[in-house]
């Protein structure tokens, strides 16, 4: 699959929004379809590949997150997609239309994805210096799409070197604040422009800020992939529901996105014809008072005015001095045939 994506490739997130029920997450998959997504994206792990079991004070989720207080084994129970959904997912989201693809976290993973053929790997940022995990998934010669939440320069560019060492240059730097939900003043999407010019990579956003704003900006700034977290309804709950989106708001997302990039639209210094009708309207020069023959042109008698059927006005100062042909009326358009050779 080719990351050198035409329009945006706009991607719902499953994550955790399937209420631990594979009816709800089917469901989901046809939703992001009616709301105008181009894929839907899963992660790929088990509480235990992911940490330990343990509630040691290392091991309990602090730093004012919505998951204070949680150990990181619980919070992932609740999260994980169990394995044994991936297949029937895959294979709805195709038949939909979609593209499926999904975020590992460990080699077990990339193992079985690899299996279901995924097609684009995902690196969350919180494994952006899992260099092992990043060589392993470069080695399938993938797509990767790299998330730099709480990346550092060097892990950014430790993370290229290692993918780029095996051959594989199909990469994306998305650009993500990781909060959840995300502040917009801690958004920094100028980044995006930063990351294209710097590392000559695929950009867009993995957003976790509420409303289209940040997804718009993304767009306007270059970034062709736009991921948003993505739930069939609120009151499914779970982790990552407070900072997701229900099918009618991410349908509004779409809809933004797509007016934002028809806006952009593309480098073109080429009249429309719409633009060189109303070109008509614009200034031109005229006769305006009545004049003879034989008479000089002067600045009390031509005049750069609305419409745009006479001369235009970048010729005024080469015809001033000059004399008219015949008798002309005010009004008249000055064409260079009224003008004495």
């Amino acid at each position: 699959m080719d990351l050198n994506f035409k329009k945006v490739f706009i991607v719902a997130e499953l994550s955790a929004n399937h209420g631990n029920e594979i009816k709800i997450a089917l469901e989901t998959v046809r939703a992001a379809k009616r709301a105008g997504a181009d894929a839907i994206k899963l992660q790929t792990y088990t509480p235990d590949t992911m940490t330990l079991d343990s509630k040691s004070d290392d091991f309990i989720v602090k730093g004012g997150s919505i998951w204070d207080g949680q150990t990181f084994y619980e919070l992932y129970k609740k999260a994980y997609t169990p394995w044994e959904w991936h297949r029937e997912i895959f294979d709805l989201a195709k038949e939909e239309g979609l593209v499926c693809f999904s975020t590992p976290f460990d080699k077990s993973s990339v193992d079985f994805l690899e299996e279901l053929n995924n097609p684009i790997y995902k690196i969350a940022s919180f494994e952006i210096n899992d260099i092992p995990l990043i060589e392993y998934v470069a080695k399938t010669n993938k797509p990767i799409i790299l998330s730099t939440g709480i990346a550092s320069k060097d892990d950014i560019e430790l993370a290229l070197e290692t993918i780029r060492t095996h051959g594989n240059n199909q990469i994306a730097l998305l650009k993500c604040t990781s909060s959840y939900p995300a502040p917009l003043e801690k958004a920094n999407l100028i980044m995006i422009k930063d990351f294209q010019k710097k590392y000559n990579v695929v950009t867009g956003l993995s957003d976790h800020t509420m409303g289209n704003i940040s997804p718009v900006v993304a767009t306007s700034l270059g970034g062709k992939i736009i991921e948003k977290h993505f739930i069939l309804n609120k009151s499914i709950g779970g982790p990552d529901s407070s900072f997701s989106l229900d099918e009618n708001e991410f349908k509004s997302m779409v809809n933004d996105i797509r007016d934002t990039e028809m806006s952009l639209g593309q480098i073109n210094y080429n009249l429309t014809s719409k633009q060189k009708i109303a070109r008509n309207y614009s200034r031109s020069l005229y006769i305006v008072e009545n004049v003879e023959e034989g008479q000089y042109l002067t600045e009390d008698n031509i005049r750069s005015i609305r419409p745009g059927f006479g001369i235009e006005p970048k010729y005024l100062n080469s015809v001033l001095g000059k004399k008219f042909a015949k008798n002309y009326s005010k009004g008249t358009r000055l064409t260079f045939d009224k003008i004495k050779k």
